[in-house]
């Protein structure tokens, strides 16, 4: 039997912290907000009707850090964990944290963020499908060396991208090896603080992609609902 949500924590910021604070509101939850010391006057904050400090500004010593916002649910007597987007989103042991703790993930179970919220296990998958990709490199290898001989096996121009990222951060285009470590660097930076893992996967650059989305939403209830495809 599903547990009753009754009281929410809302482990983000920002806008998507605000439109879950009134969704919940109108749904009869009692909203429980986290926030950085950056975020300390932020409306989400304003909003809640409980809100928690969970550290410093950088979101790797806040937004990020799980055992912190476990204890702040625990704490605050939070029913469910509502992860926003980013973040901690696309993260299986943030999932698994909740599951150990008898919290709710308001999300796929961490099985399905395994198999698809990191990209480079989600190519492997569709690989093993059958399913046509974009050249490049998904290993788990993530020596430098080795990075910037994929690239040149696939071939200039190619594209950095954060494993766990979205949103377009870790992301940087490459047109020169000689250009490939700094671009490494600083995407693997910008992996770090905004998804706490610095992997990165290697793929040829496309100039002018098409991004088309098919949208499923299911629940643990066995019902599912297609939104046809988005382009």
């Amino acid at each position: 039997m599903t547990r009753p949500i009754r009281s929410l924590l809302i482990a983000n910021r920002g806008e998507i912290a605000v439109r879950i604070i009134r969704t919940a509101r109108a749904m009869g939850l009692r909203t429980i907000a986290v926030y950085s010391e950056a975020d300390a006057d932020a409306l989400h904050v304003q909003m809640a009707d409980e809100a928690y400090p969970v550290g410093a500004a950088p979101a790797r010593d806040s937004y990020l850090r799980i055992d912190t916002l476990i204890e702040t649910a625990v704490r605050a007597g939070a029913d469910a964990i509502h992860p926003g987007y980013g973040f901690l989103s696309e993260n299986a042991a943030f999932a698994d944290a909740c599951a150990k703790a008898g919290i709710v993930f308001v999300g796929p179970p961490a099985s399905a963020i395994r198999a698809m919220g990191s990209k480079s296990a989600a190519k492997a998958l569709m690989d093993k499908a059958g399913v046509p990709l974009v050249p490049g490199y998904h290993g788990e290898d993530q020596d430098p060396d080795l990075l910037a001989r994929e690239a040149e096996r696939i071939g200039y121009p190619v594209l950095i991208k954060a494993s766990a990222g979205g949103g377009g951060k870790g992301m940087k285009v490459v047109r020169a090896a000689s250009e490939f470590a700094d671009a490494l660097a600083s995407a693997q930076r910008e992996a770090r603080n905004a998804f706490g893992d610095d992997r990165v996967r290697v793929e040829k650059y496309l100039p002018q992609p098409r991004h088309i989305e098919v949208q499923v939403f299911a629940d643990t209830h066995g019902n599912c609902v297609y939104l046809h495809e988005r382009d």
